[in-house]
């Protein structure tokens, strides 16, 4: 059974709709989940993992929570090459920008993206959150 962390911010309830359904998906394929807040992870927690799920939101112009998120995430790219990770989370205007620098700072670091990142506007629609149920499936797989 594969042990998986879901790491995530959420400042409205919205990031953590897509963490839920995400949970949902891994454990409906077997996987044990953790759910982890972004403030409570750190790099020597990652051997206890075989995956892990990080969501954040998009803050200010377009980037990730910088307080909470950002600092923790950025401490552990150095440990993240050769494991598997989804990304997700929402945003409330933009293009999604934020993501899409978030995926490429990620893969840049060689960690090994189950899917494409999941990312919803303001309140999950049902395709979100279905979106990102599949996301979980395909990190428990």
């Amino acid at each position: 059974m594969k042990k998986i962390a879901v790491v995530y911010y959420s400042g409205t309830g919205n990031t953590e709709a897509l963490a839920n359904a995400l949970v949902e998906g891994a454990q409906e394929s077997g996987a044990s989940v953790k759910v982890i807040s972004a403030g409570m992870f750190s790099s020597d927690m990652l051997d206890s993992y075989d995956a892990f799920a990080f969501g954040c939101p998009a803050m200010g112009s377009e980037a990730l929570e910088d307080e909470v998120f950002e600092p923790m995430f950025e401490s552990l790219l150095e440990h993240l090459a050769g494991r598997k990770v989804a990304l997700f989370g929402s945003y409330g205007w933009g293009d999604g920008e934020w993501m899409r620098l978030w995926k490429e700072t990620t893969v840049e670091s060689g960690a090994i993206l189950a899917a494409e990142p999941v990312i919803a506007l303001d309140t999950p629609d049902q395709n979100a959150l279905e979106e990102a149920k599949a996301l979980g499936v395909a990190l428990a797989r």
